[in-house]
C-alpha cells in the first residue's frame, strides 16, 4: 500500500475528533466488499455535495468538537434549563414522546415517529448517536435536517449558548448543544409533536427538560454501569427520572428489579402505566422474507397482519412498543375506545428503517451490520442472526470502546462466529485492536482470532474468510461492536 493512501490521511485527520464526530467521510479506495452492494438507505446523509455548506458543516462540527464529548458527564439539567429559558422555552411549543432504556431506543422512536408521521402529524425525532451524519440526529418529517438548516440552527443559537458558557461553571456539552439545537428546529418547524430518546439514564440527561406525555422504557440492561448503577434496579432509579405527573408510562419487559422501582416512581406522580405482557404485547410472529409478520396487542385490541421489515424477536417487542406509545398519545384505550386505523398502522410498520441494525448492505458474500455494542444487545442480535440469515460459516468484524463489556460482547457472538477479526475504528474511543484481539483469543482460541487494525483491511480479510468454501457457500460477515464501527464501514462500503 502506498505511503499516501487517502484512507490513513482520513484517519489522522480524524484521529482528534470528538468520538461523534470520528466517522469516516469518504472510502479508502475502491474496495473489494463494495461488490454487490444493497440499496443505500435514503435516511442516512452523506457529506453535502456543496463545498460551500460542505465547509459550513465543517466548521460547526469544528466548534462542537471543542466541547465536552457525551462520555464527559456532568450529573445536572442546569446548564440545559439555562439554555431554555434564554431561548424562550422552545421545548413546551409541542407535546413529546420521551425514550429511555439500555437498548432498542433508537428503533422504538423511529417506529413512533414512522406511525405518528402515517396519521398525518408533523414530527420531530432527536435520537443518538448518528452512524454516520450528525445531521441524522434531527430529523423533521422522517428524514434527517439539512446540512444547511442545521448550520443556520446553529448559527441561530450560538450567541445564547456563547451566553449561557460565560454563566455557568462548566460550558455546555457537545450533547446539550445538539439538544437545545434539536428544541429550538422543532418550535421553528413547527412540529405537531417530538419524539425525543434520551443520551443516557434521564433524571440529569439534557433530554429531560420536557414534560412529555407519553414515557417510554425500554429494556433495561447493564450498561454505563459507572455512571448509572451495579443493577438493573440501580440504573432504572435513573432513567424513571423521565416519568412526569399526570403521564402515561409504556412499559416494556423488564428485570423484576427494575419494573419495581419504574412502578413505584409512576406511583408517586400519579401517572398511568401499561405494561408489556399485560396490557399490551406480542401476540405472534412469523420470519418473513425481509422481515416478520406480526399480531400485536395494543391498548385498543388486535392488529393482525403487520409486516415490519426488520429482523429480530427484539424488533417485534419494539414494534409493539411503540404501538402503545402512539395509542397512548392519542389517548386510546381512556379518551377513545376504538383502536388505531388498521390499515394505516400496517402502512407505517411496512415503511420502517433502522440502519445499522442487522443491515443488509452487501450480497455475495452477504455482509450485515449491527451496532450491538453491550452484552444484551449482542446477545439479542445473534439469536436474530440465526433466526433471519441462514449462513453456513459467519465472519465476525468486531472494533469496539474501551469503555464498554467488550467480553460480554465477544461471548454472546462466540456460538454464532467461526472466526473473528478485530479491528479498531478511528475514535479515540475505540479499544486497541491488540487489547481486544487477547481477549477474545481467551473466548475463541488463538485459530479463531485474526487482527487487522485498518478497517478496511478487516472487511477484506472477513469476506475472504467468508468465501474460503467457494462463492455459493452461504459464508456471511457481520460487522458489529460499536456504532461507530458500523458507521464507518457503511461509508466505505459506499454507502453515504
Amino acid at each position: 500500500m502506498s505511503d499516501t493512501d487517502p484512507f490513513d490521511e482520513i484517519i489522522d485527520a480524524e484521529t482528534d475528533r470528538d468520538p461523534d464526530l470520528a466517522v469516516i467521510e469518504a472510502g479508502s479506495r475502491t474496495l473489494r466488499t463494495a461488490g454487490g452492494a444493497a440499496p443505500a438507505s435514503a435516511d442516512v446523509p452523506g457529506r453535502p455535495q456543496n463545498p460551500e455548506v460542505d465547509k459550513a458543516l465543517r466548521a460547526v462540527e469544528a466548534d462542537l468538537a471543542t466541547r465536552w464529548g457525551e462520555t464527559k458527564l456532568e450529573p445536572s439539567v442546569s446548564r440545559i434549563a439555562a439554555l431554555m429559558d434564554v431561548l424562550g422555552e422552545p421545548q413546551r411549543a409541542y407535546p413529546s414522546i420521551h425514550i429511555t432504556g439500555t437498548n432498542g431506543k433508537t428503533s422504538t422512536a423511529r417506529m413512533i415517529e414512522t406511525l405518528l408521521g402515517a396519521f398525518d402529524l408533523r414530527t420531530g425525532r432527536y435520537t443518538s448517536p448518528h452512524v454516520q451524519s450528525i445531521t441524522e440526529r434531527i430529523t423533521l418529517d422522517g428524514a434527517p435536517i439539512s446540512a444547511e438548516r442545521f448550520v443556520e440552527t446553529y448559527d441561530d443559537i450560538k450567541a445564547y449558548v456563547e451566553m449561557v458558557d460565560a454563566q455557568q461553571e462548566f460550558r455546555l456539552s457537545f450533547f446539550e448543544v445538539l439538544t437545545g439545537m434539536a428544541y429550538a428546529a422543532f418550535a421553528d418547524a413547527p412540529v405537531d409533536v417530538a419524539v425525543v430518546e434520551v443520551g443516557m439514564g434521564g433524571s440529569w440527561d439534557a433530554t429531560n427538560v420536557i414534560d412529555a406525555d407519553v414515557a417510554v422504557v425500554t429494556p433495561i440492561d447493564l450498561d454505563h454501569t459507572d455512571r448509572l448503577g451495579g443493577t438493573p434496579g440501580e440504573i432504572a432509579v435513573e432513567k424513571g427520572g423521565i416519568i412526569k405527573q399526570d403521564a402515561t408510562v409504556i412499559l416494556a419487559q423488564q428485570p423484576v428489579d427494575a419494573a419495581q422501582v419504574l412502578l413505584k416512581k409512576a406511583v408517586e406522580v400519579d401517572a398511568t402505566v401499561a405494561r408489556e405482557g399485560l396490557e399490551f404485547g406480542v401476540v405472534s410472529r412469523t420470519v418473513a422474507v425481509g422481515g416478520q409478520v406480526l399480531t400485536l396487542r395494543g391498548l385498543g385490541g388486535e392488529y393482525e397482519e403487520i409486516f415490519l421489515p426488520l429482523h429480530g424477536g427484539y424488533q417485534a417487542h419494539n414494534a409493539a412498543v411503540a404501538l402503545a406509545a402512539v395509542e397512548a398519545f392519542f389517548g386510546v384505550g381512556t379518551q377513545r375506545p376504538e383502536p388505531l386505523d388498521i390499515d394505516t398502522v400496517r402502512k407505517a410498520f411496512a415503511a420502517v428503517t433502522s440502519p445499522g441494525r442487522l443491515e443488509v448492505v452487501r450480497r455475495s458474500p452477504t455482509v450485515v451490520l449491527d451496532a450491538a455494542h453491550n452484552p444484551a444487545g449482542a446477545r439479542a442480535t445473534a439469536e436474530a442472526v440465526g433466526e433471519a440469515f441462514d449462513f453456513s460459516r459467519l465472519i465476525g468484524v468486531v472494533g469496539a470502546s474501551a469503555d464498554k463489556n467488550v467480553r460480554g460482547v465477544l461471548e454472546a457472538f462466540e456460538p454464532i462466529f467461526a472466526e473473528v477479526v478485530i479491528t479498531q475504528n478511528s475514535s479515540h474511543r475505540a479499544m486497541d485492536s491488540d487489547e481486544l484481539a487477547a481477549i477474545a483469543v481467551e473466548i475463541f482460541g488463538d485459530d479463531r482470532v485474526q487482527v487487522e487494525p485498518r478497517l478496511d483491511d478487516a472487511l477484506e480479510a472477513a469476506i475472504t474468510l467468508a468465501e474460503e468454501d467457494g462463492e455459493f457457500s452461504g459464508g456471511g460477515v457481520l460487522v458489529t461492536g460499536s456504532v461507530i464501527t458500523v458507521g464507518e464501514t457503511r461509508l466505505l462500503l459506499g454507502r453515504g
